[in-house]
C-alpha cells in the first residue's frame, strides 16, 4: 500500500525516514512506533527482515504480522540480513550461506507472500562491516556478490527496485568491488550509513564522504540513486544537542533518501549483534529513550516540524568551550531556561552582565522561555545547550564563570518514583560534577544552589489540624514560624534523596574544600515564564488550566498548606547571597514566603477562579508518597544574616502571573479582578 508523504519538503531537501529494528513478539513495540512516526509527521520506515528469525515457525508467523501492519500506515523499506546459522558456512548469522543462491530464494518467497506492501528490496546490512557480514569468510566479497547479484537480478523480474545495502564505513573501494563483480548492473540505489563522532570518529563531512561514491557511480555510467540509509547520533554522553545538530548536517547531504537511526534507545536488558553492553553508545541512537520520554530532536521535531529545524536558531551554542583565548567571565546560570533560571537571566541581563545560561532544555515550555530571551536580549545572552551529566563539558562551562547558580535538576517526585536511576544521576551526580568543576579553579566561583523543603521529609510527626480549608500545626511556634532549619533532615522520596544528597554534598564541600557555596532549601516559587505542571510548579499549573478551562486534580484533599514566594522576590534573595557570601558561605537557609504568605490548594484555586469570574471543576486523588499536610519556611536565619525579606504578598503575585499567563496567550486579561492596589489588597492565607 503506497502511502502519500505527508511532509512539506523544500525542494532540496531528501525525502526523510526513520529507522527502527523489530525483535520478533514486540507487538507493543511496533504501535508505540507507528504513533511516534505519526506525532512526526513522518512516512517512510526502513526496518530488518532476519533471515535467521524467519526461518523459524514463530519468525515466518511474526514477519507475517509485521510487514502488513507497517504498510498500513508507512512505507516499508525492509532490510532482508542475517544468514540462518544451520546453513551458514559457520554456525552464525554474519556467515555467507552455504547455497548462495538460498538467499534469493528466501526472497522469492517473501516478495510471493508479501510483496504487496513493498516496492523496495534492501539486499543486506552493512556488508563491510565484519559484525553483520563477515568478510575474512569471503575476503573480496566474491561470494557476498554472487549471492547478493542472484538475489537482485531474480528481485528485479519479480518487479522490485533494489538497494544495495548500505555500507558502514563508507568505502568507494567496496562500491568499485561490486561493479567488477557486475553485481551494480541490477541495482537501483546505493545505501551508505555514517555515524559522525560516533562509530565514524575521524569524520570529515558528508560532501566529502559522499564525493568519492558519487565518483565511482559516474566512472561507471550508474543511474543508480544514492541514499543514507542509515545515520545517527548516540546521546550515550547526554550530548542531545550535537544529535539535532547531526540530523540537520544529514538533511542537507547529497542523497536522494535519508533514514534516521532511530526512533528508541536499545533495551538495556537485551544484547546488541555484538553483544551485551560492548559498546554502550549502541544503546543510545533513539529520538526517545527506552523509557519512551522524549529527547530534544523529538521534541523540536514534534512542536515546529520537520521544514522549521533549521530555523530555531535560538537551540544552539554561542561560546566555544574548547577556545581558550575567550577569556571574558560570565555568571552561569545551570538550568537557566527554566522558570526560575529566565526570571535571574533578565534581572543580569538588564544591569549590564554577561550571562552564560547552560541547559538540556528537557522540560517541556523551556524552549519558550529561552527564546524569549534570545529574542530580547540577542548578543548579550550567551547560550550552552548541555547537560548536567556530562563532566567533562560541565567543567569546560565554569572555567571562565565568576558566579555560578545551580538550577538543573529532574524536578519531580513523580518522575523520581518512576525513574530514580535517572532522577540520581541529574540530581545527585550533577551536583558532584559541578562542585568537581569548581573545586579546579585557582579562584572558585561562589555558588548558591537550589535544594528544596522535602529534604525535611512528611513533617509525620507533627500534629496538623484541619481548620475549614486549611491545615495547620498544632505546635504553636512552628505556627507562629514555620519550619526552620535546625528541623532534622528525613529524605522521602527518590526525589528527596538525590535532592538531599546534593543538598549536604554542597555544605561539605564548602566546609571540606573551603569552597563559596551556599543552598537555598525552597518552597514553592512562582511567577511569569512558568510553564507548570500537576509535578512541579503547581502554583502556574491551576492558573493555567484556569485560563484554558479545564479542571484541576487535586491529590490528597486540597487543604494542605505551602509558603508561596513570588519569582521577583527569589531573584532578590539570589543577589543577597552572593553579595554576603562570605559571611554565610556553608549554611542552607529555607527560603519561601514565610508565614505571612501561606496558602492552601483550595484558597489559591478559589483566588484564581475569581480571576477566571467562576469557579474552577475540581477532582480528588489519593495523597501522593511523600507529600507534606503542611509546609512553611521559616525565613528568619537568612532575614537575619542579609536583611532579606518578600516583597510581593499571595495576591499580588498571583495576579502578576495570572495576568502574564493570559498576555503570553493573547488573551486579554480580566483587569478589573487582576488590579491590585497596595491600600485594598487582603491577605488570602487567614488561619
Amino acid at each position: 500500500m503506497k502511502i502519500e508523504k505527508s511532509m512539506n519538503k523544500k525542494s532540496s531537501q531528501p525525502t526523510v525516514g526513520l529507522v527502527e529494528w523489530f525483535r520478533p513478539g514486540e507487538y507493543e513495540h511496533v504501535q508505540q512506533v507507528l504513533s511516534d512516526l505519526k506525532e512526526l509527521g513522518i512516512t517512510e520506515l526502513r526496518t530488518g527482515v532476519s533471515w535467521a528469525d524467519y526461518y523459524t515457525g514463530a519468525g515466518k508467523e511474526w514477519y507475517n504480522w509485521l510487514i502488513p501492519t507497517l504498510a498500513k500506515e508507512v512505507n516499508v523499506l525492509p532490510c532482508f540480513l542475517y544468514t540462518p546459522p544451520s546453513i551458514a558456512e559457520r554456525p552464525k548469522t554474519s556467515a555467507p550461506p552455504k547455497d548462495l543462491k538460498a538467499y534469493a530464494d528466501f526472497l522469492d518467497v517473501i516478495i510471493t507472500d508479501l510483496g504487496a506492501h513493498f516496492e523496495w528490496v534492501e539486499l543486506w546490512n552493512e556488508p563491510n562491516n565484519k559484525v553483520e557480514y563477515d568478510f575474512t569468510l569471503d575476503y573480496g566479497w566474491f561470494k557476498f556478490a554472487e549471492m547478493v547479484g542472484g538475489a537482485a537480478h531474480w528481485c528485479k523480474k519479480r518487479g522490485k527496485k533494489t538497494l544495495l545495502g548500505g555500507m558502514s564505513p563508507i568505502d568507494p573501494n567496496f562500491l568499485r568491488a561490486m561493479f567488477e563483480r557486475g553485481v551494480m548492473q541490477y541495482i537501483d540505489a546505493v545505501g551508505i550509513h555514517g555515524f559522525p563522532y560516533v562509530f565514524d570518529q575521524m569524520w570529515d563531512s558528508w560532501e566529502d564522504s559522499i564525493r568519492p561514491i558519487r565518483e565511482i557511480l559516474k566512472e561507471n555510467n550508474s543511474s543508480a540513486e544514492l541514499w543514507i540509509t542509515e545515520a545517527g547520533f548516540s546521546t550515550w554522553q547526554y550530548d542531545e544537542f550535537k544529535q539535532l545538530q547531526e540530523f540537520k548536517e544529514a538533511l542537507h547531504a547529497d542523497a536522494s533518501r535519508v533514514y534516521w537511526y532511530g526512533l528508541r534507545d536499545l533495551n538495556a536488558n537485551l544484547p546488541t549483534v555484538a553483544g551485551f553492553h560492548l559498546d554502550d553508545r549502541e544503546y543510545h541512537f533513539g529520538l526517545k529513550r527506552a523509557d519512551g520520554t522524549s529527547k530534544l530532536l523529538y521534541r523540536l521535531w514534534e512542536s515546529h516540524g520537520l521544514a522549521e529545524l533549521s530555523n530555531l536558531d535560538f537551540i544552539k551554542r554561542t561560546i566555544d568551550i574548547t577556545n581558550t583565548s575567550d577569556k571574558e567571565p560570565y555568571t552561569l546560570i545551570t538550568g537557566g531556561a527554566g522558570f526560575v533560571g529566565t526570571n535571574l537571566a533578565k534581572r543580569l541581563l538588564e544591569e549590564g552582565k554577561r550571562v552564560l545560561v547552560f541547559d538540556n532544555l528537557s522540560r517541556n515550555g523551556v524552549e519558550r522561555n529561552l527564546q524569549w530571551l534570545h529574542d530580547t536580549y540577542g548578543d548579550k545572552l550567551e547560550v550552552y545547550i548541555g547537560d548536567i551529566r556530562d563532566l567533562q563539558t560541565v567543567r569546560k562551562v565554569v572555567k571562565h564563570a565568576e558566579a555560578v547558580f545551580h538550577f538543573a535538576a529532574q524536578v519531580a517526585v513523580t518522575t523520581s518514583l518512576d525513574l530514580p536511576i535517572n532522577d540520581f544521576e541529574i540530581n545527585a551526580r550533577g551536583i558532584i560534577n559541578l562542585l568537581e568543576a569548581i573545586r579546579e579553579q585557582d579562584n572558585p566561583p561562589p555558588l548558591v544552589f537550589t535544594s528544596t523543603n522535602k529534604v525535611y521529609g512528611g513533617l509525620e510527626d507533627l500534629e496538623f489540624v484541619s481548620n475549614g480549608s486549611r491545615y495547620y500545626p498544632a505546635d504553636k511556634t512552628i505556627k507562629a514560624n514555620g519550619i526552620g532549619e535546625a528541623r532534622p533532615l528525613d529524605f522521602h522520596s527518590p526525589y528527596g534523596c538525590s535532592k538531599g544528597a546534593a543538598d549536604q554534598y554542597v555544605i561539605d564541600y564548602a566546609r571540606t574544600y573551603n569552597l563559596p557555596a551556599v543552598v537555598f532549601r525552597m518552597s514553592c516559587i512562582y511567577g511569569p515564564h512558568q510553564y507548570g505542571n500537576e509535578d512541579q510548579g503547581w502554583v502556574a499549573h491551576f492558573a493555567i488550566r484556569a485560563i484554558e478551562g479545564k479542571p484541576v486534580n487535586i491529590y490528597g484533599d486540597g487543604k494542605q498548606v505551602r509558603d508561596i514566594l513570588f519569582v521577583e522576590d527569589l531573584v532578590d534573595a539570589f543577589l543577597t547571597a552572593q553579595k554576603y557570601m562570605p559571611e554565610i558561605s556553608g549554611q542552607a537557609f529555607n527560603i519561601g514566603g514565610g508565614p505571612d504568605n501561606t496558602v492552601s490548594l483550595l484558597e489559591l484555586l478559589k483566588t484564581i477562579g475569581r480571576y477566571r469570574g467562576e469557579d474552577i471543576d475540581l477532582s480528588f486523588g489519593d495523597w501522593r508518597p511523600g507529600d507534606q499536610h503542611y509546609y512553611v519556611s521559616d525565613i528568619a536565619k537568612f532575614r537575619k544574616a542579609t536583611g532579606w525579606y518578600p516583597k510581593h504578598n499571595v495576591e499580588e503575585g498571583v495576579a502578576k502571573l495570572y495576568r502574564w499567563l493570559c498576555e503570553s496567550r493573547g488573551i486579554e486579561a480580566p483587569l478589573a479582578s487582576l488590579k491590585v492596589k497596595e491600600e485594598s489588597i487582603k491577605k488570602v492565607a487567614v488561619v
